[in-house]
């Protein structure tokens, strides 16, 4: 196959290394990768680019089902509100919907981003889906807090998980995955459990104080959300612990999680999942823009980074976040976390996120053979390049 393109920008990060300047990155013309070679043995015909040349991003969390709430929501509300009004107001019409989920397509594509950690409540998005730009990793993701109920939740989610997995396509990988410890019953966690070996899940884990103190008193403001919405919580006893040791003992099979938020994680809670067999296959997802649209508050990013090298980066909704950005997402822990550097929080967006959705063999950096996209990020623009 023939050399199809040479591309050299003022810096190539190949998912791991930010590597020294006149770089070039060779690719065959289906666009995978045959290597990177200093510029003096390049040849003729380089494209050259001011700014940083990287893989395509991955967005290891979002909600295309929720992309016709742009704006609905005010900010800062608290996750407890936040909540309440997502489940009060998520209805749409299935072209406001459509339309809606393309635009968020659309966007996602035009800054870069090549593979999504999608949460699907239903198969609404699979109109949108069927067109090979992204890889998917879906989460059919169930919720349900009452135990009586579990049977039929896990039901409910098996049969929609039933209908992605009726798509065929490389690009397309499927769990049925717990929503949050709020909101999903032991009971409910067994059943997800069993059939959880082998798959890769994902949980909203601790992005609101009162979710840990649900867990540890039985208190907190979610009591309000239960009885706002008739939920009887009569069952429930707290289990004395964070919402972390919970669930970390609820889920014992899946290959991979990725721990979504984290926004009130402590060392003490990594301490307790270093105990788990995943431990190694545990990501933790950091969404600072929705974490600071909803809570106005971001997660120990020391503490995770000193504690695990598993951190990915995600959007979260147009429901609570402006954009759906990966590259906006790093500005902002740039602005917060000054001291990281700009190639570690590259590494998030792009090799270990695609490690996390397991399709590293394809995407996430610039090795030899892989198809992983690329981006050229120049004054903080991103522009895809294939």
């Amino acid at each position: 196959m023939k050399v199809s393109r040479k591309i050299k920008g003022t810096n190539i990060f190949n998912g791991i290394a930010l590597l020294p300047p006149q770089q070039v990155l060779i690719l065959k013309e289906n666009n995978s990768v045959e290597g990177i070679v200093n510029e003096v043995d390049a040849g003729d015909d380089i494209e050259t680019y001011e700014g940083i040349i990287c893989p395509g991003f991955i967005n290891a969390h979002c909600h295309v089902e929720l992309s016709h709430m742009k704006q609905r929501i005010a900010t800062n509300t608290g996750l407890v509100n936040f909540v309440q009004q997502v489940m009060s107001n998520r209805g749409a019409d299935d072209a406001m919907q459509k339309h809606a989920m393309q635009l968020a397509l659309d966007e996602m594509y035009q800054n870069g981003i090549v593979a999504v950690g999608d949460i699907c409540n239903t198969t609404a998005s699979l109109a949108v889906k069927n067109n090979n730009l992204f890889f998917w990793q879906n989460f059919i993701e169930i919720s349900g807090f009452v135990p009586a109920g579990a049977a039929k939740r896990f039901d409910d989610g098996m049969a929609v998980l039933q209908q992605f997995e009726a798509i065929k396509s490389t690009t397309f990988k499927n769990s049925l995955v717990p929503h949050a410890p709020y909101s999903v019953s032991k009971n409910l966690f067994a059943l997800i459990d069993d059939i959880s070996a082998g798959r890769i899940l994902s949980i909203h884990n601790q992005e609101a104080v009162a979710e840990n103190e649900l867990y540890q008193y039985k208190t907190g403001d979610f009591l309000k959300l239960y009885e706002n919405f008739g939920i009887d919580i009569t069952a429930f006893t707290p289990t004395q612990t964070t919402s972390m040791h919970a669930w970390l003992n609820y889920m014992q099979q899946p290959s991979k999680l990725i721990a979504v938020h984290n926004t009130f994680t402590t060392k003490a809670d990594i301490d307790k999942a270093t105990t788990q067999a995943f431990w190694n296959e545990l990501y933790f997802c950091l969404c600072p823009n929705a974490n600071l649209y909803i809570e106005n508050r971001l997660p120990n990013v020391n503490m995770l980074m000193a504690q695990t090298h598993n951190i990915v980066l995600g959007t979260d909704s147009y429901a609570s976040n402006h954009q759906l950005s990966i590259w906006a997402e790093i500005t902002t822990l740039q602005q917060h976390f000054p001291q990281i550097p700009i190639q570690t929080m590259l590494q998030w967006a792009t090799l270990n996120g695609a490690k996390a959705l397991g399709f590293d063999d394809v995407l996430g950096s610039f090795t030899k053979g892989k198809k992983p996209g690329v981006n050229i990020i120049n004054n903080g623009v991103v522009q895809r390049l294939c």
